[in-house]
Order: C-alpha cells, then structure tokens, then sequence
C-alpha cells in the first residue's frame, strides 16, 4: 500500500494537489494526503483530508511526498526529517509542461502549469516552477531554488542553491564564457530585470535590478 503526503495545506500545497493525484511511481496510490507540523486535521482540504507529521511519519505503509511552501530552508529541513524517516520524494509535474533535449531535473521538483523548460538544463533537487515560468537553453540551477510565476530565465544563467526569483522577473541572456549568475540564498524581487550578477545572499529589485539597501 503506498500513500502520497502534500506537506503543507496552504495556496501552494492546494494548487499542486492536483499534480500529486496525476503523478505515476509505477504503482497505485491508495491515499493522499495534506500533511501539516501542527494545527487542526479535523477538516478536509478540497475534500482531502489533513494528517499530522507526527502521524504521517509513523505510518508503516510506503509512503511518498512532495512540499507545497516556498520557503526554501524549510523545504530543506523537511527533505531532512521525511527521508530520514523512509519517506520517498516524487516529483510532480502538470501535464502541458514543456521540457525539450537534454534537460536533467534533481528529485522533488514541482513544474507546474505552463512552465518550460528548453534545451541541455540542468537543475538541481527540490526546485520549484511556478506557473508560466521557464528556463532557457545552458542554464544551470542549484537545489531548493524557487521560481515564483511568471519567470523568465534566459539562456546561459546560473544560479546557485536556495535563491528565490520573484514573480515577473527576467534574468538576461549570459554567454558560454561568462553566465549570468544569481548568487545562494539571493533574493530578485518581483518584477525585477536582471542585467549583472546578483552576490550571494543579496536582494535586488527595480529593472536594472539593484542591490536593495534594507
């Protein structure tokens, strides 16, 4: 008997249950889930219902997950304790996804509605396309990474693990000898139009996109 966690229950986790419901592991799913740390499991979720971790993670069966938050550190943690436990991720993916020749994808990711994905791609664990996003031709992308709608990232860009691209925002077009990168951990804030290398950690917004001084 195997069993499919959604971990979280807010917008993210509702619009890729659907995704979780389609996906194939070469078996029959026989439950699916909402899996929250804390809080009331009373109440169904769009007619699913929710579980405790604590439940979720002591359950003999096989059981399978995928994490609806956009916070990436915590996606991290998570990724810690679920597979410690013999959780098994999966990957979930809308059926109208696009991903042409040559494309690698790390375990977990989430590709969600419209989102594409071109040529010779290589992305990391964990990573999250949100709708109406790509990624172009030669880019390389870290684990935990987190495309919120309606990215663009261009051909030869390269960014590094836990960076979060806001809605809107375009990444410009790199060179083979010189990739536009986005540093660890940096922030791009919606709308933003990325022209030079982001540091690490950094937030830039505005178009050109600059460092933001808090």
């Amino acid at each position: 008997m195997a069993i499919l966690g959604i971990v979280g229950a807010g917008g993210f986790a509702r619009e890729i249950m659907p995704l979780a419901r389609m996906v194939d592991i070469g078996k029959p799913i026989d439950r699916f889930y909402f899996v929250v740390e804390d809080g009331d499991t009373s109440a169904s979720v769009n007619g699913l219902p929710c579980m405790q971790e604590s439940q979720f993670l002591a359950l003999k069966e096989e059981r399978y997950f995928n994490i609806g938050i956009g916070d990436s550190r915590l996606r991290q943690r998570i990724v810690t304790k679920y597979t410690a436990s013999g959780c098994l991720p999966v990957s979930l993916q809308a059926p109208d996804v696009v991903a042409y020749d040559d494309v690698q994808v790390g375990d977990g990711a989430v590709l969600c509605a419209r989102s594409m994905i071109t040529s010779n791609a290589r992305i990391g664990k964990y990573f999250h396309a949100n709708i109406y996003s790509y990624v172009a031709h030669d880019c390389v992308i870290g684990d935990y990474v987190t495309f919120a709608p309606g990215v663009h990232c261009n051909g030869h860009v390269v960014i590094d693990d836990h960076a979060y691209i806001g809605t809107g925002v375009v990444l410009k077009h790199g060179s083979p000898d010189k990739p536009l990168r986005i540093g660890a951990g940096a922030v791009v804030g919606m709308g933003a139009v990325v022209t030079k290398d982001v540091p690490a950690g950094a937030t830039v917004v505005g178009n050109p996109a600059r460092v933001f001084d808090r």
